[in-house]
């Protein structure tokens, strides 16, 4: 706290003069000590000055018993998955109670390196929510990949002295990280004092994560087991708990927690990616709160990880707890077992709608023409196959991992879909190289048709997946159309379609426009046979990760992730 605030709050605390807000009759959840303190709750100068059975404000609440709890912390998560800009996120997400978001702006990076992380930060700056960044530390993501820009160590020093910059965003090359690769150590070198360097941890184990830990690593969010968790946990890197719109781990990792009685203080939750439909349905690091709870987790544990743990990791020091000198960041619940936000307040002023969100800068026209391919005929997916053993990629439910699975096929000179086997395809769109990769794929389920999508995880090249070549190639000739976007194709025709101008992968329409547009593609993907127990666009946006295990898709062809990084397969 600066000094001019600090005597503001003083002579609240002297009572020399009235508090700007005073909360009465209030029941404070205790991050420090497990405690609910009975008080009234004064605020002045945007931060919290007592708790006390007396006092005075300019603006009285009675809190009529209801909680007080610290503002929520998503402690991981990219803008860019919610395929609206940030500004329109942060609407719906603060209402949910969260009001503090820590995001990598990758995504952006890997399209359009250091204008695509200025983008991010300039949409944020000044919004009614802390928002914080973590610069992306491997763009591209590995060498294999194929990106729109390869961000530097150099590049990165100018953004490190940002005070909106907390360090080093998920180091996804872990290969380059072990071996001590010269380029990888230099932007480690960076953010290596008095920063936070997150990691990217899918599948390393034993000494190969401990050297990875050694480097210096603090944070990961790809824990799927509970035993992987506490491997991690024990070394003291952060465990972020995922609960996203693919990838739904919080179960398994908060059970663990529970049964084996460890402390809590490493883990913090997170949505790392999150369509904005699924935070209008049902909520945002709130949701992580009530799964928590629905499993048996006391209240105030599963408050502690959603607040004060992130904060404390993430050298937060002003944030995550209700007490004298924190920022009042807060949210009033009514019940702890229930979770329900009913009001939320930053800085001590209350969020009240979607209007506290407008007047963000206007998007730059460099970054929305950013889809470069060929028109693609289908051809483009020919498929030769002998009688060689193919492998399959095998989509897991609930997870963005993958199976790689060694199957037989008739031979013929181009594959054609039939049963659970699609054809599946990755678009290189950032130079106009017209490299397309082609694979067989499993576990999607879309009949008559096919779907594009140009957010693909993590260099956003096009993919798209169908069950012949010639909607394949229309639903891709349509994202170039549009620069980007969702295109569903059946039969021959554009069913419909979401453009994502910025990028190709943000909307410059508003959330509620773009929820009730992905709601229509959704349904219509389901309608089509694609199973229900994966979501349609995210699940085939990870198809091309090459950092997760085991299989993907990429323009340079099929990836193998093993635990030494990832490798084309002949």
């Amino acid at each position: 706290m600066d000094r001019q605030s600090y005597l503001q709050v003083k002579e609240v605390m002297d009572g020399k003069k009235p508090a700007d807000l005073l909360l009465r009759n209030c029941n404070i959840v205790n991050v420090f000590t497990g405690e609910i303190i009975h008080s009234n709750l004064a605020v002045c100068a945007g931060h919290f000055v007592f708790w006390s059975k007396t006092g005075r404000g300019k603006e009285e609440i009675d809190v009529e018993d209801k909680y007080i709890v610290p503002g929520l912390i998503d402690a991981h998560m990219h803008f860019e998955s919610t395929m609206v800009q940030p500004r329109d996120l942060l609407s719906e997400a603060v209402k949910h109670g969260t009001t503090t978001f820590i995001t990598d702006p990758h995504e952006a990076a890997n399209v359009s390196g250091v204008k695509g992380i200025q983008y991010i930060l300039d949409q944020t700056d000044n919004a009614p929510a802390n928002v914080y960044i973590t610069m992306p530390s491997c763009v591209p993501a590995t060498p294999l990949d194929d990106n729109g820009y390869e961000l530097t160590a150099e590049e990165m020093k100018s953004f490190a002295n940002n005070p909106r910059v907390l360090g080093l965003a998920e180091v996804m090359d872990t290969e380059a990280v072990i071996n001590g690769d010269e380029k990888m150590f230099k932007k480690l070198e960076i953010f290596d004092q008095n920063h936070i360097i997150d990691g990217h941890i899918p599948s390393l184990s034993g000494i190969n994560l401990m050297k990875y830990a050694a480097a210096g690593i603090d944070t990961d969010h790809e824990s799927i087991t509970f035993e992987s968790a506490l491997e991690k946990a024990r070394l003291g890197i952060q465990v972020l708990i995922r609960e996203g719109s693919a990838a739904h781990n919080e179960g398994n990792l908060i059970k663990g927690i529970m049964n084996s009685e460890i402390d809590n203080c490493n883990f913090s939750f997170c949505t790392d990616d999150r369509h904005v439909e699924d935070t209008v349905k049902i909520g945002h690091i709130d949701n992580n709160v009530r799964i928590a709870l629905s499993l048996g987790m006391k209240p105030i544990d599963a408050i502690k990880i959603a607040t004060i743990n992130t904060a404390r990791r993430y050298g937060l020091k002003h944030l995550g707890a209700v007490a004298p000198g924190y920022q009042a960041d807060f949210i009033i619940v009514d019940d702890l077992t229930k979770f329900n936000v009913e009001r939320v307040f930053i800085k001590g002023k209350e969020i009240k709608g979607k209007n506290d969100f407008e007047g963000g800068p206007e998007c730059p026209e460099e970054l929305k023409h950013t889809v470069k391919i060929p028109h693609i005929t289908p051809d483009r997916f020919r498929l030769p196959v002998d009688e060689k053993p193919v492998h399959v990629i095998s989509i897991v439910p609930q997870e963005i991992t993958t199976e790689d699975v060694l199957i037989r096929f008739n031979p013929t000179d181009n594959f054609q879909a039939y049963g659970d086997f699609k054809k599946i395809a990755s678009i290189e769109r950032h130079k106009n190289t017209g490299m397309v990769g082609v694979a067989i794929a499993n576990g999607y389920g879309i009949q008559n048709g096919a779907i594009a999508i140009s957010v693909a995880h993590d260099s956003h090249n096009i993919i798209v997946i169908g069950d012949n070549d010639n909607d394949m190639a229309t639903a891709v000739n349509e994202i170039g159309r549009l620069q980007g976007g969702i295109v569903i194709v059946e039969k021959g025709k554009v069913f419909d379609s979401l453009p994502l101008p910025i990028m190709g992968l943000l909307s410059n329409e508003n959330c509620d426009k773009v929820r009730e547009k992905v709601e229509i593609l959704m349904n219509k993907a389901y309608e089509m046979g694609v199973y229900r127990d994966i979501d349609p666009f995210i699940t085939l946006s990870f198809l091309s990760l090459t950092v997760i295990p085991k299989l993907r898709i990429i323009p340079r062809g099929l990836v193998s992730m093993g635990d030494y990084g990832p490798e084309l397969i002949k």
